[in-house]
This record gives C-alpha cells, structure tokens and sequence, in this order.
C-alpha cells in the first residue's frame, strides 16, 4: 500500500524535473539507476531512501526540504476549489502554464500575475 509521504515526495520529484525540462531518463542516469525506477518513486509504488532523495536533490538543484513542502502530519492536503484538479502538480496544462510563466521576464511577469487576480476576482 502506498504511503501518502512517498506519494507526496514522488509528485514533488515529478513536479521539480519536469519544471527542470530533465526526463526521467535524464534524471535516472544522473542517479545511477534506471528510468523505471524514476516512474516509481514519482507515482509513490517505491519509497525513496534518503540517500537516493539527496542525490536526485543535487541533479534537480533543489535543498532535500523541498520534496517535504506542503505536507503536514496527516495525508497531504487536497485542493478544496472545485474547478481545480485535486492536485495540481499532477495537472500538464497547470504545469506547463508555470513553465511558460517563469520563462517571462520578472518585470512583465509581475504585471501577469496581477492581471490574472483580477481577472480571477471578477470571475
């Protein structure tokens, strides 16, 4: 049975290599492993040891706290928004949209980022 810790860190390691534009081939050679084994960490099926989470977390360049935010005691916490996939780092389209955000200069990104709270307050 999954646990939701391992079901978290996977979806984060997804989440950090697809935002990095790294495949899970990529990601498995640099770790020294294979690319099956990537698909099993990120779907939650294989536990993460904390040795292989600190290499991953080196070829990601993200601190080993990272694929820990968000979680609390209980399970990890749902999306309470309806019209919102009940993760939204599993959602493509949510994940490339942050791609192609982040890919925009800081300055017009800023005035994105506004446009986009008040087109969403005055949905």
């Amino acid at each position: 049975m999954k646990h939701p810790v391992d079901i978290h860190v996977g979806k984060r390691i997804r989440h950090r290599r697809w935002m990095n534009g790294t495949t899970q081939q990529q990601l498995a050679e640099a770790v020294g492993i294979k690319f099956q084994q990537i698909q099993k960490y990120e779907t939650g099926m294989n536990r993460v040891s904390a040795s292989r989470l600190w290499d991953i977390s080196k070829v990601l360049n993200v601190d080993v706290s990272f694929f820990f935010e968000g979680i609390n005691d209980d399970a990890p916490k749902v999306a309470s928004t309806s019209d919102m996939p009940g993760d939204i780092l599993t959602d493509k389209e949510a994940l490339e949209l942050l791609r192609s955000y982040y890919a925009i200069p800081e300055n017009q990104r800023r005035r994105l980022f506004d446009l986009a709270r008040v087109l969403s307050e005055a949905a």
